[in-house]
């Protein structure tokens, strides 16, 4: 065994699946505001859009390891969605015209991103954020970050 097999094989993130109570509804929320398209469906157990490079899938809660429904407004994951700059308040624009609850608006965050915060209907967190320069972080700065001009 190599240094590169096994665990230390992998090279990248294939998919990620939430467990869901109401697949549904999740499904329902996930195509109208992301408009993602569906690449397999397997009705009334589970799905998979397409995002980029990952599969996203969605899948009813019900095998014997899934373990007890999440607690109502406890998080069991947050999921981080990359935009381009502008996009980011476009996207709290849409999700305030469609009634959906904002944890954090826009916000331009010490470690270079400009964030929005808010939940799906089964309680992930979900981020959309842009990549933004240091310079943009400058009001209220944590250390984290040096700006070396």
């Amino acid at each position: 065994m190599n240094k590169f097999s096994g665990f230390n094989a992998i090279r990248s993130l294939d998919y990620v699946i939430i467990l869901c109570d109401d697949l549904d509804k999740m499904r329902a929320f996930y195509e109208k505001l992301f408009d993602f398209v569906i690449e397999e469906d397997f009705p009334d157990r589970m799905l998979f859009f397409r995002v980029g490079t990952l599969y996203f899938g969605l899948r009813r809660r019900g095998r014997s390891y899934d373990g007890p429904s999440v607690p109502v407004r406890s998080a069991s994951i947050q999921i981080s969605f990359r935009v381009p700059p502008a996009d980011v308040d476009e996207a709290y624009q849409t999700l305030q015209n469609l009634g959906y609850d904002v944890i954090e608006k826009p916000t331009n965050q010490d470690w270079t991103h400009r964030t929005l915060f808010f939940r799906d209907p089964e309680n992930n967190i979900l981020e959309i954020f842009s990549d933004i320069h240091p310079k943009d972080t400058l009001d209220n700065p944590s250390g984290v970050h040096s700006l070396i001009e």
